[in-house]
């Protein structure tokens, strides 16, 4: 047998397809031509080239309209379905239907950062995106690279990434100050918190690293003073139960203070007796996603969630930009 030679599309008009599927269904060479916003002489000229691809004369004339050939009438659900197949692939690049799209979105971040933003995110992504199976991972303190490189994490959202890529884009969600936590019996703060009373204290910290030098310390060392720190923990929300009763201190973030005060009357909110810097909360993303509709829609989503934390920036930026004025939108 001799060996049956494949048909090269490379020189194909696949838009002639498209001509057919229009003839078929209409029956009519001028309501075609009006569909598809040709002149009668041009759908002419595509339906001879089709003719001659084709070796049929596929649709001939009848007393109302075109009448298809028996040739016509075995290829149409064929081509309907590559029509239909075509429309299906075109629609998915233009993203129209991107809200309808199944498929997990990672993020890494903090159990405090769930906490804040899961509450209001979830809702909006079962209403409008329930194809949208959204994964948190534990950021453990440390910038997800690679991971963001390889495309196993969407976004890292969290108030501590330095020194990012020129390759990685970030928007500001929300800027927060430090307050302390303390219980109402703790007999150092009977008359207030100052520096004297701070320091007299024992105090928790979160390091999602290990390290115990954290921003408080820091602080603390500039002023020429050291605190006495009895245990790291790695959780943002844990530490506030453990104060409870105790003599203990906890400096974090307010809206965790927040939270843990609204749940146990025990707790008390006071402020630092000492100046420590706000922490800008970032998301932070990969080039390669910048563009993509969903993950653009999901992170106007965490924008708005995040709003809870003051007043939030919807400018974004490469990461090598973050300490100019100016700013590209996300």
């Amino acid at each position: 047998m001799p060996a049956i030679q494949k048909m090269n599309i490379a020189g194909k008009d696949l838009n002639l397809l498209y001509v057919f599927h229009v003839l078929y269904q209409e029956g009519n060479a001028s309501r075609a031509a009006a569909r598809m916003a040709l002149s009668q002489p041009a759908l002419s000229h595509k339906l001879n080239r089709l003719r001659d691809e084709l070796g049929d004369p596929l649709f001939v004339r009848a007393p109302r309209g075109l009448t298809p050939t028996p040739r016509a009438h075995a290829l149409a659900p064929q081509v309907q379905r590559l029509v239909a197949d075509l429309d299906a692939f075109y629609d998915a690049c233009d993203g129209r239907d991107f809200l309808a799209r199944r498929e997990a979105v990672h993020i890494y971040t903090t159990d405090y950062m769930e906490q804040l933003l899961l509450p209001a995110l979830l809702p909006r992504l079962r209403r409008d995106a329930p194809g949208v199976v959204l994964v948190t991972h534990n950021t453990r303190g440390e910038l997800p690279r690679e991971e963001l490189e390889k495309g196993t994490c969407d976004l890292a959202i969290a108030g501590f990434y330095e020194n990012l890529p020129d390759t990685f884009h970030q928007q500001r969600l929300g800027s927060e100050d430090f307050v302390v936590l303390a219980s109402r019996t703790n007999p150092r703060i009977a008359d207030g918190l100052d520096l004297d009373a701070f320091l007299a204290c024992e105090h928790l910290l979160t390091t999602l690293t290990g390290d115990l030098n954290g921003v408080v310390d820091r602080a603390l060392a500039r002023l020429g003073h050291r605190r006495t720190v009895v245990a790291g923990l790695s959780s943002f929300l844990a530490p506030s139960r453990l104060v409870r009763g105790s003599a203990l201190l906890l400096t974090c973030l307010r809206s965790v203070a927040q939270e843990a005060v609204a749940r146990d009357p025990d707790l008390v909110m006071l402020p630092v007796p000492f100046a420590l810097p706000r922490v800008d909360m970032m998301q932070i993303w990969h080039a390669r996603t910048d563009a993509d509709r969903l993950r653009r829609w999901l992170r106007q989503q965490i924008q708005e969630a995040a709003s809870v934390l003051g007043a939030a920036s919807p400018a974004t930026t490469p990461a090598s930009a973050a300490r100019r004025p100016r700013v590209r939108r996300g």
